[in-house]
């Protein structure tokens, strides 16, 4: 057969042949995008105060900023960025936040990351939430969809005894029923985030979880004990489970997705094949021993603590989608499947990129976040006339909350 008749035939054979219907590629099709507005978390700026940020978020084309509120007498060295005046917020700043954010068409939430059920300063963490919850109330609330963002923690002393996990998940019943009670009494959601904090002990720990809903399994048991959990919702950051190899989309379909308040945006860079990993695996973390002895074992040491070797036990480095190269997660697959499912809510860029903000440059800072509001947009934002964009028309006014609320402490809710 020469190549024309070929052809003829093949023409033939294409106009008899039935056209597939729609529905037999409806598996194939992709979720439309929604309009999720994208955050950044202010932990990046410690410099800046509140009018700052919001001009970052609005020099990058953000939607709105998790503001990071840590204690400015904190023993953290990582997170020390402070962007309200948490000790005296008074209702005239609450309205100045309310009415740069409808004035500029951005929204906020606001958050400390701390370990409120373990360490010595556990009470003074607690109490500290408790303002931020006070805070986030007179910013609206739910009404606003201004929520307290923090950690859980974890009482390695507790960890450590038989069934210390079980007595941990009885710790933080304790402490966060009367922290829920006031924040349901005010219209406020608390939302815990997923990271299990491994750097929170001395790298000659041989454990290193630090924050209990730092598993899925530990976050439906953190359901399941509570009385009344209705108003504690999840804060997702898929870079946490990345590196233990476990697919964030699956953890998403697995999930009780109506917990589901906000997506942590950053990814995680796994090194498969490095001596540490091929040495010690990825069942446990690397484990501290004698300099001299690992030398004499051909063994890489730990840094010392001071330079990073507490959180240097995993074998992987954080990254930003769309930055500087790929990273270890389908970015595609992850948004798509959250997309499919109808989340609605804020993306937030949590920006901890070793070529970005770890650089301690603010140009290669500012550059990640761009870079990664690029790489989610085609997703999550509908396509228009000049590309895809934010609808902002979708946008409600901010009303001021109640704002003659006075601060409380633990003591006054027990």
């Amino acid at each position: 057969m020469n190549r024309r008749e070929f052809f003829k035939g093949a023409a033939a054979l294409a106009a008899v042949a039935p056209i597939a219907s729609k529905d037999a590629f409806a598996h194939a099709a992709k979720p439309k995008p929604g309009n999720n507005p994208i955050w950044l978390m202010t932990s990046a700026f410690p410099g800046d105060d509140f009018d700052g940020v919001v001009k970052r978020a609005l020099d990058v084309g953000a939607q709105g900023l998790e503001l990071c509120v840590f204690r400015r007498d904190s023993d953290r060295t990582d997170h020390v960025a402070t962007h309200l005046d948490y000790k005296d917020f008074t209702p005239e700043k609450a309205k100045h936040v309310v009415d740069t954010c409808n004035e500029k068409g951005i929204r906020v939430s606001v958050g400390a990351y701390d370990n409120l059920i373990g360490g010595d300063f556990q009470e003074t963490n607690q109490n500290h939430i408790l303002n931020l919850i006070r805070i986030a109330a007179m910013l609206g609330g739910d009404a606003n969809d201004v929520v307290c963002g923090t950690f859980v923690g974890y009482d390695q002393k507790l960890g450590a005894e038989d069934g210390g996990f079980e007595k941990n998940l009885e710790k933080f019943k304790k402490v966060f029923t009367p922290i829920l009670r006031y924040a349901k009494d005010l219209g406020v959601t608390v939302c815990v985030e997923n990271c299990p904090m491994e750097g929170w002990v001395p790298a000659s720990s041989p454990v290193c979880y630090c924050n209990l809903p730092g598993c899925l399994a530990a976050r439906k048991l953190m359901y399941a004990i509570l009385d009344d959990s209705s108003n504690l919702q999840e804060t997702y950051d898929p870079s946490h489970d990345i590196w233990q190899h476990i697919d964030p989309s699956d953890v998403i379909n697995a999930m009780d997705f109506s917990k589901l308040r906000r997506i942590h945006i950053k990814g995680t860079r796994n090194f498969p094949n490095d001596a540490e990993a091929v040495n010690w695996g990825r069942l446990f973390p690397r484990q501290r021993v004698n300099d001299a002895l690992a030398a004499k074992a051909g063994l890489p040491a730990l840094p010392p603590d001071a330079e990073g070797g507490n959180w240097d036990r995993m074998n992987y480095e954080p990254r930003l989608p769309g930055f500087g190269g790929s990273d270890s997660c389908d970015w595609t697959k992850f948004l798509e499947t959250l997309m499919a499912k109808g989340y609605a809510r804020p993306f937030v860029i949590e920006n901890e990129g070793c070529n970005s903000s770890h650089t301690g440059n603010m140009g290669a800072t500012m550059q990640g976040f761009r870079a990664t509001i690029l790489n989610t947009a085609p997703v999550v934002w509908p396509l228009g006339p000049n590309g895809y964009a934010f609808d902002k028309s979708a946008l409600r006014p901010m009303k001021l909350g109640n704002t003659n609320l006075k601060q409380v402490t633990m003591k006054d809710l027990i």
